[in-house]
């Protein structure tokens, strides 16, 4: 209630990105005190036993994670897990470092409960980024992803050597790994997202993560909401045909249909990509259909548009073995996670569940065909 207060009278006022960098520096210098991270951790953190769900090799305390955006250069992964997040997805990095975008870049659209960005991979690029990890290497933290792009200087032909720089810079960090061909912000970068180019994009990267002594290192690529179904169905295929390990669904997306603020808001929040509830129907839709498409073959990560722990829930029974959010937190204040994972632990009890994990996909008829010797190899 308070943070809700705070926000009407204050925080939306004022520059989103300003505000992202003030609250974000507090958390970081309040984590930093003595024993306050893990006090943080064992008050917010999820501990029903019901939350505990095992994927990628590893034990997720609770299914819902922080999206990539929030900490692009790994500087305080474990302060954000100490909000009560079960997981972290730092970045999105490039291998060279870049400004991004001009500002002002971030915008609410509050009435939405969403927000605009074109920050357009701002980042320290990933030399930098996997030396502040190697300082910080064996210590505590939440399970980590790392999320990598194309750097925005890089043509597109040459898309492949950039990613797998990266990946060989921050394999030995990362518990997963995202290639992120999603991102409405870099221009072209969304052309990748087609099977024919995504292809040596993604043997590049297994191929560098090879290389760094992390062939097994669990790979994932992130897609728009704005693809069309058979677009959407092709990725399914190729991430089977390839080994992946996931799919994120889904990205900002582009659209601006069907939304409460006025026009005039809509146009002075610009271009770029658009997160929150807006996209809770489609980014749902996305996830479904790849879980039809792959059955149980590829773990399905959800965001977009979840503010609630319904929200959540409804992702889980889609398919989605993990969600994610960002927009929801920034609307619902840092207590946020801990609600969440709160209320799914009552929804998992409410319908006769032990774990979470049984409820994964248990809204959609497993209508996969059995997977092919390629997919399975």
């Amino acid at each position: 209630m308070f943070y809700q207060i705070l926000f009407s009278s204050v925080l939306r006022h004022l520059d989103a990105e300003t505000i992202h960098k003030v609250s974000f520096g507090a958390l970081r210098c309040a984590a930093a005190v003595p024993g306050a991270a893990a006090a943080a951790e064992r008050v917010l953190g999820p501990r029903e036993p019901e939350l505990a769900v095992r994927a990628f090799g590893r034990e997720f305390p609770g299914p819902l994670g922080l999206a990539a955006g929030f900490d692009k250069n790994a500087e305080g992964p474990r302060a954000l897990g100490a909000l009560g997040f079960g997981f972290v997805e730092i970045g999105t990095v490039t291998a060279q470092p870049q400004p991004g975008n001009p500002r002002p870049r971030l915008t609410r659209l509050v009435k939405d409960r969403a927000i605009v960005n074109r920050m357009g991979f701002n980042n320290e690029g990933s030399a930098l980024v996997a030396e502040r990890l190697h300082h910080r290497r064996g210590g505590p933290g939440p399970i980590l992803g790392i999320n990598i792009g194309k750097t925005k200087v890089t043509p597109e032909e040459e898309a492949e050597g950039d990613y797998a720089l990266s990946a060989r810079r921050l394999a030995p960090y990362a518990d997963y790994m995202v290639v992120n061909v999603s991102s409405p912000n870099t221009p072209g970068l969304r052309n990748l997202q087609s099977v024919e180019r995504l292809r040596p994009i993604l043997s590049a990267v297994r191929g560098a993560l090879a290389e760094a002594g992390r062939p097994e290192l669990p790979l994932l690529v992130k897609i728009a909401p704005d693809l069309a179904d058979e677009d959407v169905d092709a990725v399914a295929d190729l991430a089977l045909e390839l080994g992946l390990d996931g799919v994120i669904a889904t990205n900002t997306t582009v659209s601006r249909e069907g939304l409460a603020s006025s026009a005039e808001e809509v146009e002075a929040a610009g271009g770029g990509g658009l997160s929150g509830a807006p996209l809770k129907d489609r980014s749902l839709e996305v996830l479904r259909r790849l879980r039809a498409r792959a059955g149980d073959r590829l773990t399905l990560v959800a965001v977009g548009g979840i503010d609630t722990p319904e929200d959540a829930w409804a992702r889980i029974r889609a398919g989605a073995t993990l969600v994610q959010g960002y927009t929801g937190m920034i609307y619902g204040g840092p207590l946020w996670p801990r609600r969440v994972h709160r209320g799914l632990a009552r929804l998992v009890r409410a319908a006769g569940y032990t774990s979470i994990a049984d409820a994964v996909g248990s809204e959609v008829p497993d209508t996969a065909p059995a997977a092919s010797p390629a997919a399975t190899a």
